[in-house]
């Protein structure tokens, strides 16, 4: 990561600028100050308040070690722990739903609770007999032991010949989101490739922010939660003028921009000055804003240009846009960029409905549940935009695949496929002559327990048909099978 960029990641848990470069300069990298003793914080100058929000915990937190005294691998940063309203009591089933739990297990069918309430709940409010609901439930029986899958079913092949083969119809464009025509969304093939590859930053990474009810009912409350998201930067609100003959930088804020923003030329000033290398070189001249060269040097005032042009003001990192939409009596923001531990901590933001692109975000912030269901949920709708009608317990399978292990992992070399047990399984994917050399020197055994190796030596796979060994004895003549 670029020294830049490990500045501005610090700087999201709170920090000021001068003491995350501090923290960069001395450990480099992000992960290696949360995990750096009190102590060391504290010499590069942070104050006990400073080092929990570096760690977004309480205490000491040292280095893992390995037997032997030598040092293991850095502790991952503990998640941000983000006050989300969770309801204070499950929902009790409905009294029609517990007479057809009591129906189905008088009539002897097994069937799961998540098919009972949504057949109580279509019918809640209508006028059926009980002989109607009988035969409802025993239709809804059929339908659910036809879609049972045998033990031995190849249930990986054919979720996999269900996706790619939509998949090959898939076109390579960009669509418009949701009615949002300022902002612009891979979809289609390139964006099912991003899910499954499990990519940490998405091409075209946004946000859907849902407003509480509370503050739907002012659209100025709603433009005032927009403006606090939306990443305001100088150039924004302000042009930049050179003044190269008295080496100066003059900023020449917009009232009306500034005004839309909510934004005052003191609050563009107290930023400025926060910037590392121009303490005591800002001053305000009139409605403008002066920042004097301390050096007769062009390539010192480009540096100044280049630091204050993309310098924030307010909002938050990463979100370049915040578009505002009325679905109903609710409002939606539609952000260009994605930080979701952020925007779920701003005042009148719905949390429960507020959800990002970006897989691997929702896993560090909510889970790995959570980054199941993005999965799933991502997946299916770049599908069916395209017109492509897949099943979902195909899509379930590989969003289980990519998660079982309590991270989200690609399907590919680096993922699932490069850690499979089989050598010749791995060999088929990519990179074959070093996982067969690879194999070879450390002696490893396959034991053709899949399907890809199987049919790599000619030879019938352990499912299906092949799960099976028939035995045919022959009765000898003059006797009788039993």
């Amino acid at each position: 990561m670029a020294k830049k960029d490990t500045i501005r990641s610090i700087m999201n848990l709170g920090l000021v600028e001068e003491k995350a470069t501090k923290l960069a300069d001395k450990f480099g990298s992000k992960s290696s100050a949360m995990a750096a003793s009190d102590a060391d914080l504290k010499g590069v100058g942070l104050t006990a308040d400073e080092v929990r929000k570096l760690r977004g915990t309480k205490g000491e937190k040292k280095p893992l070690a390995k037997k032997g005294g030598k040092k293991g691998k850095e502790p991952a940063p503990e998640r941000k722990k983000i006050d989300i309203q969770i309801p204070d009591k499950v929902p009790k089933p409905s009294d029609l739903e517990v007479k057809m739990r009591k129906m189905v297990k008088d009539m002897k069918l097994e069937l799961p609770h998540a098919v009972v309430k949504t057949i109580a709940d279509r019918i809640e409010g209508i006028d059926v007999s009980e002989d109607r609901v009988k035969k409802i439930i025993k239709r809804s029986h059929e339908r659910f032991m036809e879609h049972q899958m045998d033990p031995n079913e190849s249930a990986g092949i054919i979720a996999a010949q269900s996706i790619g083969e939509p998949g090959t119809q898939m076109t390579m464009r960009t669509f418009h989101y949701a009615g949002v025509a300022e902002i612009n969304v891979t979809l289609g093939l390139p964006r099912l490739i991003e899910i499954v590859d499990a990519r940490r930053v998405p091409s075209t990474p946004m946000m859907e922010v849902h407003v509480r009810p509370e503050y739907c009912k002012d659209v100025e409350d709603v433009r005032k939660i927009a403006a606090g998201i939306e990443m305001t930067t100088v150039l924004d609100v302000a042009s930049i003028e050179t003044d190269i003959v008295n080496m100066k930088v003059l900023i020449h804020p917009d009232e009306r921009k500034m005004q839309q923003k909510g934004i005052s030329v003191e609050n563009i000033y107290n930023e400025l000055v926060k910037t590392r290398g121009l303490k005591g070189l800002v001053q305000v001249s009139g409605s403008s804003i002066v920042i004097s060269s301390e050096e007769p040097s062009f390539k010192k005032l480009q540096r100044i240009i280049d630091d204050v042009r993309e310098r924030k003001i307010k909002g938050i990192e990463g979100i370049k846009r915040a578009i505002i939409r009325k679905l109903g009596e609710s409002y939606i923001i539609y952000t260009e960029g994605s930080n979701l531990a952020r925007v779920l901590d701003q005042e009148g933001v719905d949390q429960s409905g507020t959800t990002t692109n970006a897989v691997q975000e929702i896993y560090e912030v909510l889970g790995v549940e959570a980054a199941r269901n993005s999965i799933m949920n991502e997946a299916f709708k770049t599908l069916d935009e395209q017109g492509l009608n897949v099943d979902i317990r195909h899509i379930m399978l590989v969003a289980d695949l990519m998660t079982n292990d309590g991270d989200v992992k690609a399907i590919g070399r680096h993922g699932i496929s490069g850690r499979k047990s089989s050598v010749l399984a791995r060999a088929a994917f990519e990179i074959t002559a070093v996982h067969l050399l690879h194999a070879a020197l450390t002696g490893e055994e396959d034991h053709l327990d899949g399907v890809a190796e199987n049919i790599i030596v000619g030879q019938p796979v352990t499912l299906g048909t092949g799960a099976v060994n028939l035995e045919y004895k022959p009765v000898k003549r003059g006797q009788t099978n039993d």
